[in-house]
């Protein structure tokens, strides 16, 4: 399973602004804006100061480890005010705020230093525990530091227990493992203070942000290269330095892929599997290890940092520095791309749709534009039915979701939209005829979301395709971007939620999502974050719906009834369903407290370990899947050596997909090939 940094990044990043501009003013635009544009605005009053106060505080300090009880105290005369400081213009309850967070990370920094500087114990008496829910903060900084000397002696314990499954022998060697291991964890911990430090314009932006949060969840402040790295998301071109990355097991940054003719790729210094130690910019060095993710997903996808330095740990273990400069390049993770697949007689189009991207931030193409190329390339091949495969995919434009639904669908309506003011609008198509008419198949998962849902509750709602995969993540609003200061050239800006979208018969998939009309299980389903776990997502409604339409009518119903028979009994769906219920138990339950001795930590890493080996094992199964390159694809990769270089794992991605195979399934019956 392949994780791409910015796929992670960008689901929980919070912007962080360089604007020290006074923070009343800016939230004063920001209210305006929201007050005056915000699909369902809210009244600024005792609910917004108790849901800012909780969770400001939680952003600041997401483990409750930072902070003491005492300093939550005294922060808590506010809790009910803050509504009436932004009414007076009074912000200088945020230096209190400020002023505590910088004493808790300090006070961080002072104990980490005593636990270096002190005897190190490799057994206690006690316990830790684990819990999905934040425990107490410490009562006073004696049980803070007590708390933090039992987290690091359980991850001393852990690294040990990491190095080998041989009990025994980590028992007989332990004196000359242990002290490696205890100055790479108390490295780890004290360098962490870096990522805690906030400069004040650091800070004020998460005050603003969690400040738009409480209206929804998708209405946010951005800085110029806050919006700008927003942006790239939803791009087919990116400034970039040249290289794709991923989290290895270690939670190193790893450079996975190069791409030809980038800066990164004419220095021929760096390669595959890298490590990345440290990036200097502006003066600046970041220590990957100590910085937080944040601020390295900024230098990646920000066009603030268009220079670094890169350090990075190869493979034999030479360290090597280079200096790279981005460049606009295709952005190759975020492109449209198509396979042949063959089942028995059958030729069946794939087409992979990683976002919906467009050309109205330094793009090159539009996705719908891409997806009819595909589908020529793949007509060209007499395809007798075709996959979209909309999994992972979080949205991007609207305008092009509408374009590609009209691809598919004759004509007609194809969404409701339903803003602010309380108009309601008919999206249409009114280009009559389809690219393509042949059998669809739609995979959708949790992460797929937005204008995936909005193409999808489409094509689910004509009949014009069988959707299958998990419920999807249930996103159904509709934002812009407005320039919240003034002039030629805005540095500040507002994401705000203007609209929600309906299906064409008044529904809404808000909160609650796709339901396919064959589901079938993935790893990890339940742990996908949706909308529906956000505490201010915009609640689901139904609106009255008068458009007429015309259902197409095919054998998508039969195909639907032997699709969910046949998985009943498939080995594969019960491994996952089985691999999902330990996941979920690991997920959804307390830990048993650990008694803090070698042996104990032992025996509960290595449990944990077994399932992430079972699962690892299970994700890199392939299933016997004919993929081919289109014969035009194929003549195309003799001149780009970066298609050549992905095609493989492209490939391996879709054989390790069961909803692929059944998709292809499905289609079989439909064309109903013996």
């Amino acid at each position: 399973m392949r994780l791409y940094l910015y796929l992670l990044l960008f689901v929980s990043s919070i912007a962080f602004s360089q604007s020290d501009s006074n923070p009343c003013e800016t939230l004063g635009r920001i209210e305006k804006l929201i007050k005056y544009q915000h699909y369902k605005s809210k009244p600024i009053d005792d609910s917004l100061s108790a849901y800012v106060h909780r969770v400001f505080l939680l952003k600041l300090d997401e483990d409750s480890r930072l902070f003491i009880q005492p300093e939550i105290d005294q922060l808590s005369k506010h809790k009910f005010k803050i509504d009436d400081y932004l009414n007076e213009k009074n912000c200088a309850f945020l230096d209190e705020y400020y002023a505590s967070y910088t004493n808790a990370v300090n006070r961080y920094e002072k104990i980490i230093d005593g636990i270096i500087s002190s005897p190190f114990a490799y057994k206690r008496n006690d316990t830790i525990q684990f819990s999905k829910e934040n425990f107490p903060y410490p009562k006073d900084e004696a049980e803070q530091n007590k708390i933090f000397q039992k987290s690091i002696l359980f991850h001393v314990l852990k690294d040990i227990s990491e190095i080998s499954k041989n009990r025994d022998s980590l028992i007989q060697n332990f004196d000359k493992i242990a002290p490696i291991s205890k100055d790479k964890v108390l490295e780890s911990y004290k360098c962490k203070t870096e990522s805690y430090r906030l400069s004040k314009a650091e800070f004020y932006s998460v005050f603003y942000n969690v400040f738009c949060r409480y209206f929804d969840p998708h209405t946010m402040y951005l800085s110029q290269s806050d919006r700008y790295s927003f942006l790239s998301g939803v791009s087919s071109s990116n400034l970039t330095f040249g290289f794709y990355v991923s989290l290895n097991e270690s939670n190193e940054i790893v450079i996975e892929d190069i791409i030809p003719g980038s800066s990164a790729y004419s220095t021929q210094k760096i390669s595959s599997g890298d490590v990345i130690t440290k990036i200097a910019s502006d003066n600046t060095e970041y220590r990957v290890a100590c910085s937080s993710l944040k601020k390295i997903e900024e230098i990646f996808t920000s066009d603030k940092f268009k220079k670094a330095d890169f350090t990075v740990r190869k493979k034999t273990g030479e360290i090597v520095t280079v200096k790279l400069v981005k460049k606009v390049m295709k952005d190759y993770q975020n492109n449209v791309y198509s396979y042949v697949l063959q089942k028995d007689s059958l030729k069946i189009g794939y087409i992979k749709i990683p976002s919906f991207y467009s050309t109205f931030e330094d793009g090159t193409t539009n996705v719908s534009d891409d997806v009819v190329k595909e589908l020529y390339k793949l007509k060209e091949d007499k395809i007798e039915g075709l996959i979209l495969d909309l999994e992972d995919n979080g949205g991007g434009s609207m305008d092009e979701a509408v374009r590609m639904t009209g691809m598919f669908i004759d004509i007609g309506p194809i969404a409701l939209l339903h803003n602010s003011f309380g108009k309601k609008e008919v999206v249409k198509d009114y280009n009559r005829g389809t690219v393509y008419s042949g059998p669809i198949v739609v995979l959708i998962n949790g992460n797929s979301a937005s204008a995936s849902e909005f193409f999808t509750n489409a094509i689910q709602d004509y009949n014009r395709g069988i959707v299958i995969g998990n419920q999807s993540h249930g996103k159904a609003s509709m934002q812009r971007i407005f320039p919240l200061t003034e002039g030629k050239e805005p540095t500040e800006f507002i994401k705000i939620t203007i609209e929600k979208f309906y299906r064409i018969t008044g529904q809404s998939n808000q909160t609650i999502g796709i339901t396919p009309n064959v589901e079938i299980p993935t790893l990890f389903n339940e742990q996908m974050p949706r909308e529906k776990d956000n505490l201010t997502a915009l609640p689901n409604e139904v609106i009255e719906s008068k458009v007429k339409y015309q259902v197409e009518s095919n054998q998508n119903a039969m195909a639907i009834e032997k699709s969910i028979n046949r998985l009943k009994d498939n080995p594969s769906v019960k491994a996952i369903s089985d691999l999902n219920t330990k996941i979920n138990t690991l997920f959804n339950n307390d830990l048993t407290p650990i008694l803090l001795q070698f042996k104990n930590v032992f025996e509960e890493v290595n449990k944990v370990n077994q399932l992430w080996k079972e699962i690892t094992d299970f994700s890199k199964k392939e299933y016997p899947i004919h993929v081919v390159n289109s014969t035009m694809n194929e003549e195309y990769q003799q001149f780009d050596e970066y298609l050549k270089s992905s095609n493989i794992e492209k490939i391996k991605a879709i054989k390790q997909n069961i909803h692929i195979v059944e998709a292809l399934n499905i289609i079989h019956d439909l064309k109903d090939k013996p």
